[in-house]
């Protein structure tokens, strides 16, 4: 089955800082071995000045659940989940099974 793993990053204290962390978190991801399509996504602003509930997503797409899981015990996956840890910016992640 398709797998795509979701990862939903809140809002950062400092967004411009972490952008530039969060280029070197894009380019961990697109060297995910059999990695199929790559997806990032910035939120848009609530129209009230509210924070938002997340600040972006990335989502990154695999034929199957064994190639998402195996895509994660890489270094390329250590890289991406350092720098994530090390922005200090809290993050959740989602292995999603895809339906047509």
């Amino acid at each position: 089955m398709p797998t795509k793993i979701t990862l939903i990053i809140d809002n950062p204290a400092n967004p411009e800082d972490f952008e530039h962390l969060y280029a070197d978190v894009k380019a961990s991801a697109e060297k995910f071995p059999k990695l199929q399509r790559l997806e990032s996504a910035k939120v848009w602003p609530k129209e009230d000045g509210t924070a938002t509930p997340a600040y972006r997503t990335l989502d990154l797409y695999f034929d199957s659940y064994e190639d998402a899981s195996a895509a994660v015990t890489t270094q390329a996956a250590g890289d991406l989940f350092g720098a994530l840890v090390e922005s200090k910016v809290p993050f959740k992640g989602l292995f999603s099974d895809i339906e047509a």
